[in-house]
């Protein structure tokens, strides 16, 4: 029996324009996927595949044929087509990856709820490549497709600076460990956001935005400045002046005046904005951040060392 894990992700900073060289900073997830492997003798090569949510509930089950990985009959899904780009992929990569095998039962188990959008999918790419022993951007870029922040998140200990320099993936540990962490929060807005439409929709705009390779510069910058402050104040105002730069460029409207317009802390949007997870500060207590979020119907609130490794 094999085990391969992958970390939860993050993103802090420079969200759309990542994928065009911005420098952002990550941050992997105390939380994230497990895989597990097991081969058997059997008279039918079958891959079975079982993956269990993070209450120990199967979400999605499939047969493949282990030649061709097709989803077998009663199998087939969009879900199921999905994973089997994956292994197709995998196997195009990896000319070996499981030629010979009879029966082979893969589980997998999310430590986080689906609808948090910490990286179901990324962990699955990361998991995927370590069995295999190939690279797990080489098989994202051939799949999903993304920046591939996510992928240096699964596979790091530690906060990260991320960039892609001509395509080609960067990845710089930091020590983020800001005296103020203990007045950074993360609070669930209960809204999935689909990565794929966020970036279809970067795409579409960038292209009217004359602005690309200033903007790049400009919210580079800032993530180096989030990485060294030291006091909340200068932390908030780094923040709030990322969230006026996107929020202009992408023609969008900052969460914070969308649902918290009386918050008395910074609020940030964290990769596709509107959705999933967003970053609180407060200079009052845990107590009375968290009753604040309460009375707006958000109840799942974690500090940033329930949140973030390393």
């Amino acid at each position: 029996m094999n085990h391969f894990h992958g970390n939860g992700k993050l993103l802090l900073s420079g969200e759309y324009y990542v994928l065009d060289g911005a420098i952002a900073l990550a941050v992997p997830t105390k939380k994230g996927q497990l895989l597990q492997v097991t081969y058997a003798p059997s008279e039918h090569r079958v891959l079975h595949w079982k993956s269990y949510d993070s209450n120990g509930s199967i979400w999605f089950e499939a047969h493949f044929d282990i030649e061709t990985f097709e989803a077998l009959e009663g199998y087939v899904s969009k879900k199921s087509m999905v994973l089997q780009k994956i292994l197709q992929t995998t196997r195009k990569i990896s000319k070996n990856f499981l030629v010979g095998k009879e029966y082979v039962l893969v589980e997998t188990f999310l430590e986080f709820p689906r609808l948090w959008g910490l990286g179901s999918s990324s962990t699955l790419i990361h998991t995927i490549a370590k069995w295999a022993g190939i690279n797990a951007f080489d098989l994202l870029a051939k799949t999903m497709g993304g920046s591939g922040y996510d992928i240096a998140c699964a596979e790091s200990e530690t906060p990260i600076l991320y960039e892609r320099q001509d395509g080609i993936p960067r990845t710089i540990s930091v020590d983020f460990n800001p005296p103020f962490k203990n007045q950074l929060y993360f609070v669930y807005l209960g809204k999935k956001q689909n990565s794929a439409e966020g970036i279809s929709y970067y795409e579409k705009l960038k292209n009217i935005k004359n602005k690309k390779d200033k903007l790049v510069k400009e919210l580079s910058g800032i993530t180096h400045k989030i990485v060294t402050a030291t006091k909340l104040e200068e932390f908030e105002k780094l923040i709030a002046k990322h969230e006026e730069i996107i929020a202009e460029n992408m023609a969008m409207e900052r969460v914070k005046q969308i649902y918290f317009s009386d918050y008395w802390g910074e609020v940030k949007s964290l990769g596709a904005w509107g959705g999933d997870f967003v970053l609180v500060t407060s200079q009052k207590s845990k107590e009375e951040t968290q009753a604040y979020f309460l009375e707006k119907g958000m109840d799942t609130f974690l500090t940033y060392d329930e949140m973030v490794k390393g």
